[in-house]
């Protein structure tokens, strides 16, 4: 391949493409590779839950239309085709409900779309579970930077989808190094993605979240993978889509710091600042759930006893999941179910009959939810508070400030663990659920990832 004419290379590229190359040979600290596995495992339940979800069967019976070559298995059925159509499938299935992990300062879902484009390809190359666990490591190195490139924040206000952008060009970096891409491929695998990267941030009207679960993971998945096949077998393109003339750069983001991309490479990895939910609920009801158990346990509240509860989160969230009619992402209903259970599992989430259960909606007309500046200027931190007035005249506060799960006050591996195996058991039964927690834990063992298709099958 020759050089283009004209064509440098800027030190982000160099050290961009460099890194991503690179990747496969370069060991990882203990402490991210356990942290790896906790999100690798994280989103396989979410696919697995997710295969039973409407845009879980949709993407499935989708794929199976499409027949292909049989390179990577699509989780939750008996399915296997190109690794292309895999990651579409399992992107979707990764974020069928709202389960699924989370990077606040960049606005993503980094696992939804990374995860399926690593797994895919590491079926197809035949790589094995270190090899896997360094790639996604990566993934989430390059899709989070991408959009902190950006300004996430403005990005998103300006209408683009930075749920889209970010694991888009995660998955294609995972994607490229386990294509065993050269430093040049790299370069192009990501002018590549570059011109794939879409996504527009109307995802939020999306009643049935079909379309935002492939906005969110089957896109950024499936275009990933596509760019580092296309490269893989010949395919050229531009040497530096992020500098120069028409650039990535120029084309999006208001003030944006392309330096972002390389700055902390090698030293900060952006899988330690991604948040693993502990309820499966949708982001901004997380901290109001954990503030309303903390008071039940504290309190021995029953719902009995509320005659007044009122929610406040940022005014975003708020808007997100205010009076919503899928049970996981409505503010009102989750609080009330907590209320009435004194917890929250996948199941009572994901239960749309209770949206009519006249108790559930008699506890659901005292909840007021709020938008609050406060918590609004707190973000990226999501921040609930809960103020809840009993009927013997008490009145109580909760302000959560750090979720468990998050970052800032991570889940264990046993949380992790049950969290997982609660998600699966279900759709898989017991002992294959408890097979692959055991398999997840022990990824360095994986001698191919092909390995893990009989855990992962209908």
């Amino acid at each position: 391949m020759s050089k283009q004419p004209g064509s440098q290379i800027s030190p982000v590229m160099s050290q961009l493409s460099a890194y991503i190359a690179s990747a496969l040979r370069r060991s990882l600290p203990p402490a991210v590779i356990e942290k790896t596995k906790h999100h690798i495992l994280d989103t396989l339940a979410a696919m697995i839950s997710g295969s039973r979800l409407a845009p879980g069967m949709r993407a499935i019976g989708y794929v199976k239309t499409l027949g292909g070559v049989k390179e990577a298995c699509v989780i939750g059925s008996n399915i296997i085709t190109t690794a292309v159509n895999a990651a579409l499938a399992n992107g979707m299935l990764a974020h069928a409900d709202e389960t699924d992990d989370s990077h606040a300062p960049s606005l993503t879902h980094p696992g939804c779309g990374i995860v399926p484009a690593a797994l895919a390809m590491a079926e197809r190359e035949r790589r094995n579970g270190a090899a896997l666990l360094r790639a996604v490591a990566l993934g989430y190195d390059v899709g989070c930077r991408l959009t902190q490139s950006l300004d996430a924040y403005q990005f998103r206000e300006d209408g683009h989808s930075t749920h889209s952008f970010g694991p888009m060009f995660g998955a294609a970096a995972a994607a490229g190094a386990l294509a065993d891409l050269r430093e040049r491929q790299v370069r192009h695998l990501l002018s590549f993605t570059a011109q794939q990267a879409s996504g527009i941030s109307c995802w939020m009207r999306d009643g049935e979240h079909v379309e935002k679960a492939f906005d969110f993971g089957g896109m950024p998945a499936r275009n990933g993978v596509t760019a580092a096949t296309m490269v893989a077998h010949g395919f050229t393109g531009v040497d530096d889509v992020f500098a120069g003339e028409r650039s990535f750069f120029v084309a999006y983001g208001r003030k944006p710091d392309p330096a972002v991309l390389a700055r902390g490479l090698g030293a900060n990895y952006e899988i330690m600042n991604t948040n693993i939910k502990r309820w499966s609920v949708g982001s901004p009801v997380q901290a109001p759930l954990d503030s309303l158990r903390d008071l039940i346990l504290k309190h021995q509240i029953k719902a009995a006893d509320v005659e007044k509860v009122v929610v406040r989160v940022a005014h975003q969230g708020a808007n997100t999941v205010d009076n919503r009619d899928m049970p996981d992402i409505c503010m009102q209903h989750m609080c009330a179910v907590m209320l009435i259970d004194g917890n929250v599992t996948f199941a009572s989430s994901h239960d749309q009959k209770r949206m009519r259960d006249r108790e559930v909606l008699a506890l659901r007309n005292r909840i007021e939810l709020r938008g609050d500046d406060a918590l609004s200027a707190a973000m990226p931190s999501r921040q609930g508070i809960v103020e809840v007035r009993l009927r013997d005249g008490r009145e109580l506060k909760r302000h959560t400030t750090a979720v468990r799960g998050t970052a800032e006050n991570p889940m264990t591996r046993g949380e992790v663990d049950e969290k997982s195996y609660d998600l699966m058991a279900p759709v898989i039964g017991r002992a294959r659920a408890r097979n692959l927690c055991d398999a997840v834990w022990k990824l360095e063992k994986v001698r191919d990832a092909r390995g893990l298709r009989p855990l992962l099958r209908a």
